[in-house]
């Protein structure tokens, strides 16, 4: 079956057991919210499109496949996960398709979120107007949901403090995991996962001390605040008895601060969660318990950059601490957070782990394992931990969770595969009336229209400009950080070449008169400009940003360079400069950095937190004046004059929309000509007009 596998490789790909559970081989697909079989922030239900994408991964040689967390006590219309028997039926009704696969199946379920959960701003006006809490409490009682070990500030709002559960509640809800747990067994499930001794969710805030200031039996000792959890495994063993598998989602360390302080990668500080002598101690603990496997990673939502990590974290962030855990119990250890598969692989042949926990990559590309076995890694479409579709909860100064409702409802689709979680809105359907269709654009928008195109029968033709394909994306990648955006950038490239999509290089299109007088259909995918500040005295020296990215920043060492644009590029183009030895500055005329929607807490707390401990000079509520020489002078947040002292000025203050032409009948803009946004906003636009054509 293995005959292209690579050697380093291997160990992924040998049995193992959690219990007397026999899995195939290593790999494991680790829960994210939105891939729920039971349904997420919706009524319980059996759900069909989490069931397709599962079933998709499970055919694709996984061996162990955790679904998104189902909550015992859901946060929408306050229903109990085991009082929907027909969901059951259900899953046991298509659970014999699953397991002809070869794969496993252990649910993810969770007490629920406490102080973690992400209020946005229509909860806070609920929460804050009396008579909207009491009419809103059938729907979503925010009262309940928040409620935690103790009374605590909610990570996203100041607004909507999280109460005090009391024991009552703490043996409902014990109660309520060993009957979904029942219900979920006699439905044919191979195994349930504990939500969590992990990420500082509701189970974690009760075993951290600076979230537990309980003095009752659920808190102070080491026992109390571990109590919790102990209560769930051991009544889930009581009623499903003891050869059902219970894994347990655990966080190592919490890699925390304080409230809203998470520790970065090498940085010094004090721990005030739990330590790596706690987590000894607690991980043979949680196995004398009943636990029968730890799926391990570190952080809290107070450092959610951890369980989350985004571009910026280095990659198998969290493999040495798994692997240290590993030594102080006798069950399996899975871990996850940015690990690559051969660093698994060889951590597992050396006996350090067990299993390999992926989440993220499947969205991006179902059939990656099926890939890496056959040896086409250069086919697997990569993620780019950009969370922009998966998590894109955002926050900054001023704003709880800043995100539209249908992102909120709708987690793991992916920003570089429309179809994610989305099959029935983006599909290929094959055309009954091929055509040759003009792209004007050779960026990754119009690379993926091609694409699209190709599939469904057409004869795409694409025209770019410059010399290569990639368009602003080639600038975007340009981090030294960003190999999986140059990974991205690789696979549309090769994706040309292997579907043979006619190209057509230093090829500028002024006018799309002749393709229309051609009756062809005509994509335009000409991008945006950038903002020009030209009132502002000095501007014209000033480097845009994406001028500035593709330039060699071995000329910046040492020196002082005033970025002018706090946004998400702005702040990776501060960070590129100061690990290059270079002394950014940051200047933007907004509260707080990265103020903005779609860029998830985990990637912009990083960078906030990141230029805060290397003491890299922000100006916030700063507006530019003038630029000269050697400085730039700007107005600041009280209307005082400041002089910044700087060698270079990089600009990016933003993008306008460059469209060719105007949309028509037989004419598609696509992407950031057509409305700026991100990679995500880019490849779906582009996708969704491929399939009009």
């Amino acid at each position: 079956m293995y005959t292209q596998l690579a050697e380093n490789l291997a160990p992924l790909f040998t049995p193992w057991k959690v219990g007397k559970c026999e899995i195939k081989n290593r790999i494991v697909m680790t829960s994210m919210g939105g891939t729920n079989l039971l349904g997420w922030m919706e009524r319980n239900h059996f759900d069909k499109e989490a069931a397709k994408f599962i079933l998709d991964v499970a055919r694709h040689d996984v061996g162990l496949i955790l679904p998104g967390c189902q909550p015992i006590y859901n946060p929408m219309f306050g229903q109990w996960l085991y009082k929907n028997d027909k969901m059951y039926r259900d899953l046991a009704a298509w659970l014999p398709e699953f397991h002809a696969t070869g794969a496993k199946l252990f649910v993810q379920l969770t007490a629920g979120f406490g102080r973690a959960f992400t209020i946005s701003e229509t909860m806070e006006k609920l929460y804050t107007n009396r008579v909207l809490r009491f009419l809103a409490k059938p729907v979503m009682d925010l009262e309940r949901i928040t409620a935690a070990p103790s009374p605590l500030p909610n990570r996203w709002s100041d607004k909507v403090p999280s109460r005090e559960m009391t024991v009552a509640e703490i043996k409902e809800i014990v109660e309520a995991f060993a009957l979904s747990a029942y219900k979920l067994q006699q439905a044919g499930v191979d195994g349930v996962e504990i939500h969590a001794v992990h990420e500082g969710y509701l189970l974690d805030q009760f075993a951290l001390s600076y979230t537990n200031q309980r003095t009752d039996e659920y808190g102070g000792s080491f026992e109390n605040r571990y109590r919790f959890a102990v209560e769930i495994v051991q009544a889930i063993k009581a009623r499903c008895g003891a050869d059902f598998p219970v894994s347990l989602r655990y966080s190592v360390l919490s890699k925390t601060k304080g409230m809203r302080q998470g520790a970065l990668p090498g940085e010094e500080y004090t721990e005030v969660g739990r330590d790596m002598a706690e987590s000894e101690r607690a991980a043979k603990y949680l196995q004398e318990a009943g636990y029968d496997m730890l799926n391990c990673d570190n952080g809290t939502y107070d450092a959610w950059y951890w369980a989350h990590p985004p571009i910026y974290m280095p990659e198998n962030c969290n493999l040495a601490d798994v692997e240290h855990i590993k030594q102080f119990v006798d069950i399996p250890v899975v871990a996850a957070g940015r690990t690559t598969p051969r660093a698994a692989a060889s951590s597992i042949a050396a006996g350090k782990l067990d299993g390999a926990g992926f989440a993220r990559p499947f969205l991006a590309d179902r059939a990656w394992v099926t890939k890496m076995i056959a040896g086409k890694e250069a086919d697997i479409r990569p993620c780019i931990l950009c969370h922009s579709a998966c998590f894109n909860m955002a926050h900054y100064k001023g704003v709880p969770n800043d995100q539209d409702l249908y992102d909120s409802l709708h987690l793991s689709r992916c920003a570089v595969d429309a179809e994610t979680m989305q099959s029935r809105k983006y599909y290929i359907e094959k055309t009954l009336s091929p055509k040759r269709v003009a792209i004007i654009g050779g960026g990754i928008g119009g690379m993926e229209a091609a694409r699209v195109l190709h599939l469904r029968g057409h004869k795409p033709i694409i025209y770019e400009k410059s010399s290569e394909l990639g368009g602003v994306f080639i600038s975007g990648s340009a981090e030294s950080y960003k190999g999986k955006l140059r990974e991205l950038l690789t696979w549309y490239r090769r994706q040309m070449e292997v579907l043979n999509i006619e190209v057509h290089l230093n090829s500028p299109v002024d006018s799309i008169d002749k393709f229309l007088a051609a009756d062809m259909p005509v994509i335009i995918a000409t991008g945006s400009s950038p903002i020009a500040l030209s009132r502002v005295p000095g501007w014209e020296n000033t480097i845009e940003a994406c001028d500035f990215l593709r330039s060699d920043y071995a000329e910046t060492k040492d020196q002082r360079v005033a970025v002018i644009g706090g946004g998400l590029t702005g702040c990776e183009i501060a960070y590129e400069l100061a690990l290059k030895g270079a002394q950014p500055v940051i200047i933007e005329m907004k509260s707080d950095l990265i103020a903005q929607r779609g860029v998830c807490l985990a990637n912009s707390s990083y960078l906030r937190e990141w230029f805060a401990l290397q003491k890299v000079p922000v100006y916030l509520d700063t507006t530019l004046q003038k630029v000269e020489a050697d400085r730039v002078i700007c107005r600041g947040a009280n209307g005082e004059k400041l002089e910044i002292p700087c060698d270079k000025v990089v600009s990016s203050v933003g993008y306008r929309s460059a469209p060719l032409a105007p949309a028509g009948k037989q004419v598609y803009q696509i992407g950031d000509c057509r409305q700026v946004g991100n990679v995500r906003t880019v490849v779906w636009d582009a996708y969704a007009a491929a399939m009009k054509i």
